[in-house]
């Protein structure tokens, strides 16, 4: 049986969406409460059983390096003031899996990006994580899919439903249903309008699992929407010769690439926070309630 061990995350983007916060710093490394948003994607890559992960950056991206590596000069300063549980958690972030990294020289494309990894995956399947996409759920998203994967052997994309009305921000499948959360993968659509979207429409959520072919249909694939290497292009090119599945996993998705979906996941992963979870609520309410005092105002006025 084939294991995942290897997964690849693309993270060479330019954030602009972020814009001034992304000037200097990827976006890749904003907080979602404490943690940088890629740190929650490399804890689900872990989690799965991934033992080595190769992120693709760009130009400015050297602070995500130094996230993953050791900090000597804060180890150091933690160990004097005896700040055991901090020291231990910084030194679990660099431990916690092998980190390689490829640049991606030009910016070409998703699937251009998961090209520039080939040589460090070689000939086995790998998986693919997104880091716009962090997902909660209580078995991790990945790791429910290298289930699928060990028993159907093909190709597999995490998917979920969304309303008609939204299916113009993603990749959209068209499929036949295979089990209660599997789906053979029939027809593939990058950001439809609504009149293209089939009635059920399955969105892409940043997550796959892929035989090394796809490398195939990548070199070979001309740009498509945006003047791009599209990945769906070339998973479509790939379910001519190979079993493409779509997996609607369980847990709840947050597009942290978006600025709503950022401030939402800030504010739901604080309310979990164990530390300010409490405090957080409390602040909500009197957030709110203060909020339905100005409104009531506004309405004698």
């Amino acid at each position: 049986m084939t294991v995942i061990k290897k997964a690849v995350i693309p993270a060479a983007g330019l954030g602009t969406r972020f814009l001034p916060a992304t000037k200097a710093q990827p976006k890749e490394m904003l907080p979602i409460v404490d943690k940088p948003t890629i740190q929650y994607i490399i804890e689900e890559a872990v989690q799965s059983g991934i033992e080595d992960v190769i992120i693709v950056t760009g130009r400015n991206k050297r602070a995500i390096e130094d996230h993953f590596d050791r900090s000597v000069e804060l180890e150091v300063f933690l160990e004097k003031g005896q700040k055991e549980n901090l020291l231990h958690m910084v030194k679990d972030i660099a431990d916690m899996v092998d980190i390689h990294y490829v640049r991606q020289k030009e910016a070409l494309g998703l699937g251009h990006a998961i090209y520039s990894a080939r040589k460090f995956i070689g000939h086995e399947p790998f998986a693919v994580l997104l880091g716009d996409d962090v997902i909660s759920s209580e078995v991790p998203c990945l790791k429910q899919m290298i289930k699928y994967y060990e028993k159907w052997q093909g190709n597999m994309i995490g998917v979920q439903e969304i309303p008609v009305e939204e299916v113009s921000k993603y990749g959209v499948i068209e499929g036949s249903k295979v089990s209660a959360r599997l789906f053979k993968a029939e027809n593939m659509i990058e950001k439809p309008s609504p009149a293209q979207a089939p009635k059920t429409p399955l969105a892409i959520m940043g997550r796959y699992i892929l035989e090394p072919e796809i490398f195939d249909c990548l070199a070979d694939l001309p740009p498509g929407r945006g003047g791009e290497i599209q990945l769906t292009d070339a998973l479509l090119e790939l379910s001519k010769t190979q079993e493409v599945f779509a997996y609607q996993f369980i847990g709840k998705r947050y597009d942290v690439g978006d600025k709503f979906g950022f401030v939402r996941a800030t504010i739901e992963f604080a309310l979990a926070h164990h530390e300010i979870g409490e405090n957080v609520i409390g602040y909500l309410r009197e957030l709110i309630n203060r909020y339905d005092e100005q409104q009531k105002g506004l309405r004698l006025v």
